[in-house]
């Protein structure tokens, strides 16, 4: 909130105030204020076009005015007017505070001097009343009374500091002498029908907040604390003038003015100097106001709804792990469907134990599932245990799910389980393929992604025929809505490609599957985006490695690779290093080898950031989660601090149950400062420009994406608040 010279004005913030100037006539702020608020009183009761000034009122969401603020001059006519307004004011038991300043030494207002005192007046009662109506708050002037020079100062006010309306009465000329030369009594009730009718509130226009008022010039912000004025006590005239010496806030505002290109480059320049990630160019025009809103709002649940509103990229993400119960349960149907008599009874035998009694599922549990009918039998298990059981099974008896591989006797399996039932359980089967598919397109619409990159193992599904897997798998996500191939064109539809994960673990293997990525992302050009490497980082050095990615290399598809989540930082480097990576997944450990990250972001290699399922099995401090009590500071802010090239994924979220949404409000709550809507923004961005698919494409993504961001952000349904916690 703005500085001001006065002590309530702080906790007076989001009052609705009903600015006028008052000359002779004193009669057209109860015109005006009876119009905003029929219910102190109902002058136009009685007016034939009632209808249509009640539905202009509602249009322009004017609120009813909570103080009355009166700008006038302090000769002999002003003070008979003031005279008149608080006699009705007290009249009507003084229904709402009425605040009068008088601009001293500015009887006739026939001088430049005059003038130029009354306009000072206007201005710092603008400036004041603007601190006064931040939303939900509103502030309104009424261009109706005084002469044309107090009417123009005010206009030119409300177009400084931003106003929703600007009134105006209009009538005919002479106006009947009951109005002309109107008492107190006469705004006491609804006029008659012959009063009424002769005039009219009218809107003339409205304005928004000048950027330029954000910006400081030459130390100086434009603020009530560097150019003060008095609050009157209501009811009671203020004679006002500036001290001599005393700086103008006219002379000010032409200043700015006249300096804004440079004004506006220099806290444009501010930001480039102090952001470590470019944010989205379009937010740059964004009003400064808006800007210092979004740094200095940190996301937290609140802002959930509006970060699943923006258009986001998901870089890692598991098809294993990506289901929650509920869409296991429905790929499981469709499994069971198309299920022969002779292998349901089979599947029944296996899983029959772990469903007729009510103990615990054993811990090897997913061992004893095994087998060529494990497709079928997890089928068996999702239909047939309970919800509840489900839950408790998959998810409840691995808690808390805090550093698991250091806290559970299962280790990294304890991570895994609430996937056993998903994942490569039930994709060796062809019937799931078309309802996982519907699954993950259905997530991306709901999460507001426009770009998905799944990764997973067709190798494992399919050992036989992998390719066959991507070629069904790719068909299945067309006919779920989402674009798989840079030939389609744009649209609302989510852009979806796959990453080939090969196994560490399996040297033996990796050489063939390696050909056969190489061979289907000729394929699938638009869909195979590139490979993953991923298992136990102690299990093969990654200069041994290197020799079967050759066909990879020379094809130049995209590399990613796990690594960092455990091991020291220097593997990450060798594996970044000897395997050619674009992008690694996590590379936690880099954090406190400020040199060993400072290669990676000469390199440009970006960090695909997990906050939940990193708080699952290495453990974070969450304060959302009391188990995580004592566990250390997750990363995030030193990696934005050394400029670290970085985004947030949601590696599995059904196993973490999140959402992309989520992943950035758990990043805020487990950084050490929290984490800005600016910085978010950023980050975000982050996911486009080092998307895998090819440049063209990228670009239009990016292009599309950053439309959507900006109008989101102009949006008027956006509005003044920010959902988030303010610092």
């Amino acid at each position: 909130m703005r500085k001001t010279a006065t002590q309530d004005v702080p906790a007076a913030a989001g009052r609705s105030i009903l600015l006028c100037t008052l000359g002779a006539s004193w009669a057209v702020i109860p015109e005006v204020l009876c119009w905003l608020a029929p219910d102190i009183v109902d002058l136009y009761a009685n007016h034939p076009e009632r209808r249509a000034l009640d539905a202009m009122r509602a249009d322009h969401g004017l609120l009813r005015p909570t103080e009355l603020w009166v700008a006038t001059t302090d000769g002999s006519t002003a003070c008979r007017s003031v005279s008149e307004l608080i006699g009705w004011w007290r009249a009507l038991q003084e229904p709402l505070p009425l605040r009068i300043w008088q601009a001293a030494n500015t009887s006739e207002l026939g001088s430049h001097q005059e003038c130029g005192r009354m306009r000072e007046l206007t201005l710092r009662m603008a400036l004041l009343a603007d601190g006064f109506a931040q939303p939900p708050g509103q502030l309104v002037m009424s261009l109706a009374g005084g002469r044309k020079t107090m009417s123009a100062d005010l206009q030119d006010a409300a177009a400084t500091f931003g106003a929703s309306a600007w009134i105006h009465v209009i009538g005919p000329e002479p106006l009947p002498p009951e109005l002309r030369a109107a008492r107190a009594d006469t705004f006491l009730a609804p006029l008659p029908a012959t009063l009424a009718k002769a005039i009219s509130p009218v809107i003339v226009g409205s304005g928004i907040r000048s950027e330029l008022l954000e910006l400081e010039r030459d130390g100086v912000r434009i603020e009530t604390i560097s150019f003060p004025l008095p609050l009157p006590p209501a009811g009671n005239a203020l004679r006002w003038s500036v001290q001599p010496g005393t700086p103008l806030l006219a002379d000010a505002l032409i200043e700015r003015q006249r300096d804004s290109g440079r004004l506006m480059g220099n806290f444009l320049a501010r930001l480039e100097s102090s952001d470590p990630y470019e944010n989205w160019h379009s937010l740059y025009r964004l009003s400064p106001a808006l800007i210092e809103k979004l740094r200095g709002t940190i996301l937290d649940e609140r802002s959930r709804p509006a970060l699943e509103r923006l258009p986001k990229a998901d870089l890692h993400r598991h098809l294993g792990g990506c289901l929650d119960i509920t869409e296991q349960r429905r790929v499981a149907q469709a499994i069971w469907d198309a299920t022969s008599s002779a292998d349901r009874d089979v599947a029944w035998r296996v899983a029959a134990p772990m469903l007729d009694a009510d103990d615990p599922w054993p811990l090897d549990w997913p061992r004893r599932i095994e087998g060529a009918g494990r497709a079928v039998v997890s089928a068996v298990l999702l239909l047939n245990a309970s919800a509840e059981r489900l839950q408790r099974e998959l998810y409840e008896a691995t808690e808390p799910r805090v550093a698991l591989c250091k806290s559970s006797p299962l280790g990294f399996a304890a991570y895994e389980r609430p996937g056993e039932l998903s994942g490569s359980a039930l994709l060796v089967h062809p019937a799931a393929i078309a309802p996982y598919a519907d699954a993950i397109v259905s997530q991306a619409r709901r999460e507001g992604i426009e770009y998905l990159e799944i990764r997973g193992s067709p190798h494992k599904y399919r050992p036989l025929a992998p390719e066959t897997f991507l070629a069904d798998f790719k068909e299945a996500l067309r006919t779920a809505g989402a674009r798989t191939d840079t030939a389609e064109a744009p649209g609302r539809s989510p852009r979806i490609g796959f990453i080939w994960i090969i196994d560490r673990r399996q040297p033996m293997l990796m050489e063939g599957v390696v050909a056969s990525a190489v061979r289907a992302r000729e394929r699938f050009p638009g869909f195979l985006l590139g490979l993953d490497v991923a298992g136990d980082e102690g299990t093969q050095a990654p200069e041994q490695l290197a020799r079967h990615f050759a066909p990879a290399f020379a094809a130049c598809m995209p590399i990613t690779i796990h690594a960092g989540e455990g091991e020291p930082a220097e593997n990450i480097w060798q594996a970044a290093y000897h395997l050619h990576a674009d992008r690694v997944g996590h590379g936690l450990s880099l954090a406190g080898h400020p040199e060993l990250a400072q290669r990676f972001r000469n390199r440009g290699v970006l960090l695909e950031l997990c906050p939940s399922s990193n708080r699952e099995v290495v453990g974070y401090h969450d304060y959302a989660f009391p188990a995580s009590e004592g566990q250390p500071q997750y990363p995030l802010q030193q990696f934005i601090k050394q400029g670290l090239p970085l985004t947030l994924c949601t590696d599995n979220p059904g196993i973490s149950r999140t959402t992309l949404a989520g992943e950035f409000v758990a990043a805020s709550r487990m950084s050490s400062t929290g984490l800005s809507w600016w910085d978010a923004l950023a980050i975000s961005r982050q996911a486009f420009l080092y998307a895998f698919t090819d440049a063209a494409e990228r670009d239009e993504i990016r292009r599309t994406a950053e439309r959507a961001v900006y109008k989101f952000f102009t949006d008027a349904s956006f509005g003044a608040a920010l959902p988030g916690a303010r610092i």
